[in-house]
């Protein structure tokens, strides 16, 4: 569908839609893990039961149980109901909230952290206009798109000008301090222009902020977004940010002449007999390995190719194989991914719809180093909840810094 939400962005990951399987399984978003997540943390009201203190210690058990693994520098992922965290490689944590599904009025906040005992909060708040009583009600605001906080009925003043550049609001600290605050109990947080309220759901908010706490070293501490009853450790605990990796892009030489002094020449049959078993499961990565849609073939260097083939298609995803192999014997091919959708000037992208509209997407990409392609980056645009065309925001997973040497 390339309707409202419609898009054109580069490449991402290969994930697809909870509600539509296709034969090659290309639309099946890792999102969907969030399914059994969910229904395994859902259930009667925790705190109609318990008190704070037992809920902060059975969701931290719950958590151990279902987050995705991890050391103290690898990536953390967790949602849950209408909450998600996502802390990267270098300890940086990004939290969204959305509003509850049923709502006709689309919002999303980002409270970010980075790593490191004096690190502060920051937040942002962004209206989707995607439902048509939200784009009514946005429409009528004309460019003054200045809004106010509302937790429980009390006004807790106007957040920092809209940006249109962003298509955001900042909100103050005061702001983030007694949403932090709201979010570790049963709230009402609305926010609110003029006459149209878009309401936050706290649903999910305490489960991602204590695996927030977990990943940078925060629990016990002063500086935890979630009290565990009183600070039983000090600051210094907190685990300190990671540098980002340092990578170096070689953009690759196309008119690079062979070390062989003849062009590479193969038939696809025996390209698609070569590639075949640097693929675990072909049937479902790369169904379409053995058909006779054409090799796409790039010189790298002297020495080195990068070879192309269609490997999927679904409703609304493809994915494209990527080889990297060398132009004579031993050949030896390495798989880079089936999920390519994009390859310019030694970086490969891949980016994928979590559904058809595309108001959410995952996003890979891969840069040459003039011997093989490592990935640079990992992320996702968050929940599809219909922000916005792309998806609400950038949560990554994978971050570096590339240098491009050309």
């Amino acid at each position: 569908m390339k309707g409202l939400f419609y898009k054109p962005i580069q490449s991402n990951m290969a994930v697809g839609n909870n509600g539509m399987k296709y034969k090659n399984n290309k639309n099946k978003l890792a999102w969907t893990n969030s399914i059994s997540r969910d229904k395994a943390l859902s259930g009667p009201s925790l705190k109609s039961i318990f008190s704070i203190k037992k809920i902060v210690s059975s969701t931290l058990l719950a958590i151990s149980a279902i987050a995705v693994c991890s050391t103290s520098s690898a990536a953390v992922e967790l949602t849950h109901q209408d909450w998600q965290v996502a802390c990267d490689n270098t300890r940086t944590c990004r939290l969204a909230g959305y509003q509850a599904e049923n709502s006709d009025f689309p919002i999303s906040i980002l409270l970010m952290r980075r790593a490191g005992s004096e690190a502060n909060v920051m937040g942002k708040v962004k209206l989707g206009g995607a439902k048509e009583s939200s784009t009514k009600a946005l429409l009528q605001l004309g460019n003054r798109h200045r809004m106010s906080l509302f937790i429980d009925g009390k006004d807790l003043g106007e957040t920092k000008p809209f940006s249109t550049v962003a298509g955001d609001a900042e909100l103050t600290a005061t702001q983030v301090a007694a949403l932090l605050e709201a979010l570790t109990k049963s709230s009402k947080i609305e926010l609110v222009m003029r006459n149209s309220r878009w309401q936050l759901s706290d649903k999910g908010a305490m489960a991602v902020m204590i695996k927030a706490d977990e990943a940078q070293g925060r629990v016990g501490t002063p500086s935890a977004l979630v009290s565990t009853n009183g600070a039983s450790k000090s600051n210094s605990n907190v685990l300190p940010p990671k540098p980002a990796p340092q990578l170096r892009l070689i953009v690759p030489n196309i008119r690079a002449t062979s070390s062989r002094k003849e062009k590479f020449s193969m038939k696809p049959s025996q390209l698609s007999a070569l590639t075949k078993g640097t693929i675990a499961n072909v049937d479902t990565d790369c169904p379409n390995l053995m058909d006779k849609s054409p090799w796409r073939i790039s010189r790298l260097n002297g020495s080195q190719l990068l070879i192309q083939h269609n490997c999927w298609m679904g409703a609304y995803n493809a994915g494209t194989g990527m080889w990297v192999m060398n132009d004579k014997k031993p050949y030896d091919p390495v798989l880079i991914t089936t999920e390519a959708t994009d390859y310019a000037n030694g970086k490969i992208s891949s980016v994928q719809k979590g559904r058809g509209i595309g108001d959410c997407l995952n996003k890979t990409d891969w840069i040459w180093t003039g011997k093989n392609f490592v990935k640079s980056h990992e992320s996702s645009t968050g929940l599809c909840r219909m922000i916005e065309a792309g998806g609400a925001w950038q949560l990554p997973t994978y971050v570096s810094e590339v240098n491009t040497l050309r």
